[in-house]
């Protein structure tokens, strides 16, 4: 097997397969079609199930299923050797269509790559493809990051987008799981999405987002709801904290708390006040209740 590649993954697929040969030992390599290109029983083949992409729309896979009964499939599958068979690591959906087209036997590129090998090349085609939603492509770049404890500057390089992109991408991730949806469902794109999730306040991104599904408005006119909104938001009125305890105050306190043994606080309002006396168990409890009946 090929030595692991340990980051340095700037010139995508190319500088990621330089170091990795096809390797034929100890396998049962089916039919040849070309140099390096093998036809390959479909049933032989099992979807890598660590792979980013998770959304096969139907209508897409019909579609490609009925361009396959015509043409065949022009671009192989990349697959690697796994123990039962053959693991995709990249063109599933050609996989998913071909079997729909009723196909016996695919085109495949085999590689042995490991697993972070195979992660990465999988999320790099899908990416190259941009077969991924934003919901995806956001998990899959948190994973290069926590899995491979790669740098947001590696992960830049290896999929060619730049660091501010894979900020605004793993931004996503923290968006309430209701706009998520809204992202995996098509109902929002990733500029809509990226704008949202620039808001400060939850319950206002998630009223956003409606906004936008309903009045299909532009990422640009969702930058400005987006800026109004954090502009209101920072103009809210602060707080008044709580007015400071004159001498007098802390001195009744202390006096309370020495007749009662316990922590005692005065809380002193415009018009009212209240007196907080703190008991940590039940016979203190009762014990504080006899003194203060004895005090009638």
């Amino acid at each position: 097997m090929a030595e692991k590649k340990n980051k340095g993954l700037g010139k995508g697929l190319e500088a990621l397969f330089n170091d990795v040969e096809i390797s034929t030992r100890e396998l049962d390599i089916p039919s040849e079609a070309q140099e390096g290109i093998f036809f390959v029983d479909i049933n032989e083949i099992k979807p890598n199930v660590k792979q980013p992409r998770k959304d096969f729309q139907e209508d897409k896979i019909e579609e490609l299923a009925k361009s396959i009964e015509t043409h065949g499939i022009i671009q192989p599958i990349l697959i690697r050797p796994s123990d039962a068979g053959y693991e995709i690591v990249a063109g599933e959906r050609r996989w998913r269509a071909a079997r729909r087209a009723s196909l016996r036997e695919v085109p495949c590129i085999i590689r042995e790559l490991d697993e972070e090998q195979n992660f990465l090349v999988s999320i790099i085609e899908n990416m190259q493809r941009e077969n991924l939603n934003p919901m995806e492509e956001a998990e899959a770049l948190n994973q290069m990051i926590s899995r491979f404890e790669m740098t947001q500057e590696e992960v830049s390089k290896s999929i060619g987008k730049s660091r501010p992109y894979i900020s605004n991408a793993l931004r996503l991730l923290k968006l309430p799981t209701e706009i998520q949806d809204m992202i995996i469902h098509g109902d929002l794109t990733g500029g809509h999405a990226r704008t949202i999730a620039g808001i400060k306040d939850e319950k206002i991104q998630i009223h956003i987002a409606n906004r936008v599904i309903k009045e299909n408005l532009s990422v640009r006119a969702t930058e400005e709801l987006a800026n109004m909104e954090n502009e209101r938001l920072s103009n809210k009125p602060v707080k008044p904290k709580p007015r400071s305890k004159n001498q007098e105050i802390t001195s009744m306190e202390e006096n309370l708390r020495l007749a009662l043994g316990t922590k005692v606080e005065i809380n002193q309002g415009a018009r009212r006040g209240k007196i907080e006396i703190e008991y940590y168990s039940r016979d203190e409890l009762e014990r504080l209740l006899e003194l203060l009946m004895s005090l009638k």
